[in-house]
């Protein structure tokens, strides 16, 4: 049941106990885990934390795991991830679906946001989040995420390490908020997302072009707002750096209204 809801179970000791370390700073912490499974991450972050809250969308899996867990520093919650109110937590961990990565990525990063968060992806996915600009793995998913957080990939995980064996090759990666986003609020951040869509949709044209396409800028208008914005009319979107994405923004603003 659970590799029919994209679950591929991680057995291997030595790399569960260092996804555990590199989630857990100290014995204070509380971890929100996702995905929990057969419980084998849950084991190791329990052992580290203070508390433990586990969202598991298997019912099977999760009545198995809570029995387990009775009268310990665990939690488990029977639900869809996507859709279970999440507790605070100062950690978000887990070996996580994989075609949901994009959207619990986009969940742990809503305030108020964890201290670290720490999450078994597929390798590709892991090189695209922690891709610089400029590079082949940059885009939109990138220049999203840093907006509020940074990312660093840890370790690769070789498919042999799960059961079953997925098609994939693995790797961990842990996002850190920042202490200071690049963005001022929440709708911001949105308004910024939006432009980075539109941009990455138009990944082979030169961003003077882009922006007259996707925002309406008139072609006498659109050298000096992106000069403006600190963005050079003739490169390329892959090259901007997430910060370049919210000057632009800001340049471009009541346009984005509509």
């Amino acid at each position: 049941m659970g590799a029919r809801l994209g679950q591929h179970f991680l057995f291997d000791p030595s790399i569960l106990r260092r996804i555990a370390a590199a989630a857990v700073a100290g014995p204070d912490d509380v971890v929100l885990e996702i995905g929990p499974g057969k419980g084998t991450l849950t084991r190791e972050l329990a052992a580290l934390a203070r508390r433990v809250v586990a969202i598991e969308a298997d019912r099977a899996l999760a009545a198995a795991l809570a029995a387990e867990c009775r009268g310990t520093g665990v939690t488990v919650v029977t639900g869809d991830a996507l859709k279970t109110p999440w507790p605070r937590a100062t950690v978000v961990c887990g070996n996580i679906p994989y075609r949901i990565t994009s959207p619990l990525i986009d969940r742990a990063l809503r305030p108020p946001r964890p201290e670290r968060i720490v999450f078994l992806v597929q390798a590709e996915v892991a090189a695209r989040l922690a891709a610089s600009p400029g590079a082949n793995e940059y885009g939109a998913l990138t220049a999203g995420v840093r907006l509020v957080a940074s990312v660093e990939r840890l370790f690769g995980v070789p498919a042999g390490a799960f059961r079953p064996r997925p098609r994939v090759e693995s790797a961990v990666v842990r996002l850190v908020p920042r202490p200071a986003p690049l963005v001022d609020s929440e709708e911001e951040e949105r308004r910024v997302r939006g432009v980075i869509r539109a941009l990455f949709q138009r990944r082979r044209q030169q961003l003077g072009r882009s922006v007259r396409e996707a925002f309406g800028v008139a072609r006498s208008e659109v050298a000096g707002l992106l000069e403006g914005a600190g963005v050079d009319p003739a490169a390329r979107v892959e090259v901007l750096a997430p910060e370049r994405f919210v000057a632009l923004a800001r340049a471009l603003g009541p346009r984005l209204a509509s």
